[in-house]
């Protein structure tokens, strides 16, 4: 079996419709009599919503429904991932105490978008004020309200992971490095908003939603509404972007099925452009205390972080999970004789928290490859050779880490000084201060064993399936329940089916994003686990319909069927072509029951479900060069270089964009995006997205290192380029900044951050 396309840079399918105008994203559904949502939002952070006018809004011309809490007693959504300990496992859909600014409070619904806006405007809902709690460190002192009285506090969740007796090791340590790290509030930013059409026929729910994980959305509305299972169905075709944002069913959403239900009609409703970042779950706010230990020859001994998480107002359908993948991430690709962290879950009056491409680790890569240079510094070693001397080299995998991370494959030492090579300083005389930083990684991807996510505390299980079926004019047709986010999905799904079924790539159909005729995804398209999970119940699909294939084409052509292959449209004898049997007739002959081996089952279909033995674990290093304006602390990234593993590359440029895209959404976090709040818990909106000016060339090298978990050797890479670039560019500006080296500690590094600290450190040298 040759490969002609698992390896090529086969253009995007998908690209042909997303070009043309043709995408089927959910704004453009349109359903007859189709009503229409406004969602009210809290505009406090904290305190009891005591009613509104809805009866008088209700007799407001063109006004249908308006949904209060009342209303909508009793629905609930729930966390999927529940860490030991946590006592907040779900959360209302509509709540008469309000947590945080955006909070929906009410749902009016109307015969049109300005209709439906204008009357909430005349709901005038009633509140009374509570004070506001924003931080986590404000959130733990003593003196902090409680946001849920029967918490005793704001922790929700408290755990520990790694070795009993890290400190000990730490304390007694010939080096010590000490920092404490803070990680702004970022917002996934997909093209296509979230949006939900639903319809009700007084029997099925259906639902056309922007979601990474449709099956997921579906289980929790018939939980939610007490509905059979198959009496909801959910469609995601194109999805705009995801990035995270959405992969579960939201409050909002559920209160438009909700309205659906109510009215008999069906109800759009898509978020508000000023609603994203007070209603989409943001990512990544944390604090972290750590410590490093090395000998005297700069070698890692121990490392120790209490990992502070901001969870916003509860703990949301990820729960803590995302500092739980931080604190087991840490170690990233180096040996450690000892390792331990901290997570708190902390609850604040600020919007709920949740998943964003990376899931905790870019966080762990700032806090572990920050103290990494700052040891450098001190002890006087080279970064890199410092890097080097810790690192796992190849023989040694695969191995364990002190925090239970079973690392599959790979060449760490190999990316990074293939990275260094690669590196080339910028040199100008402008009166700015320049640097290089560095970063390395280990990537978790391919969740998926569904007995390890059931040990951890996730209510889901971490299998893929896929039917791949032949038809009779030998078209082959790829169903599977992961979906198209913008990855390439649907391409590198047909490559695969495409070489070991050895059929044209242009013959291949690939069916997503539909509950009532994909099989069954737990979770769907995050995690980086498309293709190592769902491309590996494919690679297994396909040798089996393969092998029945060649087994009837062995009994009509009396051979061995290891004496066959298939080419040119036909199963032939290997050697002898003119011993060959149209693929066509083979089909046709399969699907009508005709001349079959004794006790064949008709048909050409196969149905599987792989479910990992382990995650895979792909892994980069990546360089950033920066320009600092020591009068205004402004930060330029000059060049920007990655060398990234993901294992069998199905379509390098299909990962390169990948690379390419997450990348720039880390710069973002490393400069310019944050969502920062008042005092009062009020959310300043503006929010700077990195534009083509702080987006350098990105420069990519490829390795590839098979994974031996994943049939085909795949490893995920939708996430890899978005870990590295907070810790690479915050490297970078101490480099440059040698006088603020060890200050530089929080991102993003905006101006007024750099200057500050150049500022401190001038005031402290006078």
């Amino acid at each position: 079996m040759g490969d002609a396309y698992v390896g090529a840079r086969t253009p995007r399918r998908e690209d042909a419709r997303l070009l043309t105008g043709k995408g089927r994203y959910v704004g453009t559904v349109r359903l007859p009599g189709t009503l229409h949502a406004y969602v009210l939002r809290s505009p406090i952070a904290h305190g009891r919503f005591l009613g509104c006018d809805a009866k008088a809004v209700r007799a407001v011309e063109g006004v249908i429904d308006v949904i209060t809490p009342e209303e909508a007693a009793g629905l609930r959504l729930p966390c999927v991932s529940v860490s030991p300990g946590q006592r907040l496992t779900s959360y209302p859909v509509l709540d008469d105490t309000i947590r945080y600014a955006g909070q929906p409070l009410a749902v009016v619904v109307a015969r049109t978008p300005e209709a439906a806006r204008d009357a909430a405007d005349l709901l005038d809902p009633h509140l009374d004020e509570l004070p506001a709690v924003v931080g986590v460190e404000r959130a733990i002192a003593e003196d902090a309200p409680a946001i849920y009285p029967e918490l005793g506090g704001n922790v929700a969740a408290d755990f520990t992971v790694g070795d009993a007796d890290c400190a000990a090791v730490i304390d007694g340590a010939e080096h010590v490095v000490e920092m404490t790290f803070r990680m702004g509030r970022v917002s996934p930013y997909p093209m296509e908003p979230r949006g939900v059409v639903a319809s009700y026929d007084g029997d099925e729910l259906t639902v056309h939603c922007s979601s990474q994980a449709p099956h997921h959305v579906r289980e929790h509305l018939a939980d939610a509404f007490g509905m059979a299972h198959d009496r909801i169905r959910v469609i995601s075709r194109d999805i705009g972007g995801g990035f995270g944002g959405k992969e579960h069913v939201y409050p909002d959403e559920a209160l438009i099925c909700l309205a659906a239900m109510r009215t008999g009609r069906p109800v759009a409703w898509t978020e508000q452009p000023g609603d994203r970042v007070v209603a989409t779950l943001p990512a990544r706010q944390a604090v972290h205390r750590a410590r490093l230990a090395l000998d005297g020859d700069g070698r890692f001994l121990a490392m120790d972080v209490d990992v502070l998480g901001d969870l916003g107002a509860h703990p949301s359908n990820v729960g803590c999970s995302t500092f739980a993948v931080t604190a087991t991430l840490l170690p990233g690709p180096y040996r450690f004789d000892r390792f331990a962290v901290r997570v708190r879950g902390v609850v604040t009056t600020t919007t709920p928290t949740g998943s964003y491409r990376g899931f905790g680790q870019p966080e762990a890569t700032l806090t572990r490859e920050r103290l990494i240079d700052e040891a450098a510094r001190r002890l006087g070693i080279d970064r890199i050779e410092l890097r080097l001397r810790n690192m796992y080299r190849p023989e040694e995998l695969p191995c364990t880490t002190r925090v239970f991370q079973a690392y599959d494959s790979g060449d760490y030492p190999r990316a990074l000084r293939t990275l260094k090579d690669m590196v080339r300083p910028v040199a100008k005389d402008d009166g700015r201060r320049r640097g290089i930083g560095y970063s390395c990684h280990v990537e978790s991807t391919g969740m998926g064993p569904s007995m390890d996510m059931k040990a951890i505390g996730m209510l889901a299980g971490g299998y893929e399936s896929a039917v791949l079926r032949m038809e009779q004019d030998a078209s082959v047709v790829v169903s599977s329940g992961v979906v198209s986010i913008g990855q390439g999905i649907e391409t590198t799904l047909a490559q695969l089916a495409a070489d070991r079924m050895g059929v044209p790539i242009e013959s291949v159909r690939v069916v997503l994003g539909d509950t009532a005729s994909t099989p069954y995804s737990s979770i769907g398209s995050v995690a980086s686990r498309s293709l190592p999970v769902g491309g590996g119940a494919l690679t297994q699909a396909a040798d089996r319909l393969r092998g029945k294939l060649l087994a009837i084409a062995a009994h009509r052509l009396e051979a061995a069927a290891e004496d066959l292959e298939i080419a040119d449209g036909s199963v032939r004898v290997k050697g002898d072509p003119r011993a060959s049997v149209p693929l066509k007739e083979l089909a046709t002959s399969a699907l009508r029951g005709w001349d079959l081996p004794d006790g064949m089952q008709p048909g050409l279909e196969e149905r599987v479900s792989y479910d990992p033995p382990g995650y895979t674990f792909a892994y980069g290093a990546h360089a950033a060069a920066v320009a600092v304006d020591p009068e205004t602390g402004a930060v330029e990234v000059e060049g920007y270089w990655v060398v990234n593993d993901s294992g069998v590359l199905v379509n390098p440029t299909v990962v390169e964009g990948q690379l390419r895209g997450a990348v720039a959404q880390g710069i973002g976090q490393a400069l310019t995006e944050e969502i920062v709040y008042t005092d009062e818990g009020q959310p300043i909106t503006e929010y700077l997205l990195p534009t083509t000016r702080e987006v350098p060339d990105i420069e990519i090298t490829m390795l590839e290192t098979p994974s031996p978990v994943t049939p085909g050797g795949m490893k995920g890479a939708g996430e890899a380029g978005t870990i590295g670039p907070p810790a690479a560019i915050a490297n970078a500006v101490a480099d440059a900044l040698p006088e603020i080296a060890g200050s530089v500690t929080q991102v993003p590094l905006t101006p007024q951050t750099v200057w500050s600290l150049l500022q401190d450190a001038r005031g402290t040298s006078e």
